[in-house]
């Protein structure tokens, strides 16, 4: 792997480099209208610009934000037993096209008997996927959060979705759907992880 890709597939690749520049944004919105062919001055388009600045403030918000700041509460309770997250929705956009991807991702831990609330895992993939990102880089920033923070025994992510940048565009292949997983400690253990998978793909 070049140092590049490193980089790029690192905990901290996809932060923001300065605060977000809204009247920036939509002037750059009111640019692309232009270059469209549109006339942002009519009736329909006028406050566009505002919003889609506003918009990619709340779809990127990710941005701003550190794994540190989502994963605030946890309680030791001594539990070292599978803990597994299913059918977490997924928003994100591709950073490619900045066309949206959706699905589901299923997040699992083997505590080292701290947890953290359910809640804080579904913000943690949140926080991610409002990011401009690739899959396969979300599902591994996802799994290496977790073991940073909360230094558990093994974790597990799995996450499917459909890209809107190959469904509604190129090759338009509407039901393609993309997996990606990221293992880590004792869940690549054989037996441990056909376990998670089995309670995941269950139902």
């Amino acid at each position: 792997m070049s140092d590049i890709n490193a980089v790029s597939m690192g905990p901290d690749a996809g932060r923001a480099l300065h605060p977000y520049d809204e009247a920036r944004a939509a002037a750059a919105v009111r640019e692309l209208l232009l270059a469209l062919g549109e006339d942002p001055d009519r009736e329909g388009l006028k406050e566009t610009p505002a919003r889609v600045a506003r918009a990619f403030k709340e779809n990127f918000e990710g941005l701003w934000k550190s794994p540190e700041e989502v994963l605030t509460t946890t309680f030791d309770i001594g539990h070292e037993e599978l803990v597994i997250i299913r059918d977490i929705e997924v928003f994100s956009h591709c950073e490619h096209h900045l066309t949206p991807f959706h699905g589901v991702a299923h997040v699992g831990y083997i505590p080292r008997g701290k947890i953290t609330g359910l809640s804080k895992v579904a913000r943690l993939v949140d926080l991610f996927a409002r990011r401009p990102q690739v899959q396969e880089r979300l599902t591994t920033q996802i799994a290496d959060a977790i073991v940073k923070i909360l230094d558990p025994m093994g974790v597990i992510v799995i996450i499917d979705c459909e890209h809107l940048c190959m469904s509604m565009r190129g090759v338009r292949k509407s039901r393609a759907r993309t997996t990606t997983s990221a293992v880590r400690g004792v869940l690549r253990d054989p037996a441990t992880r056909a376990e998670a998978i089995s309670l995941i793909t269950k139902g």
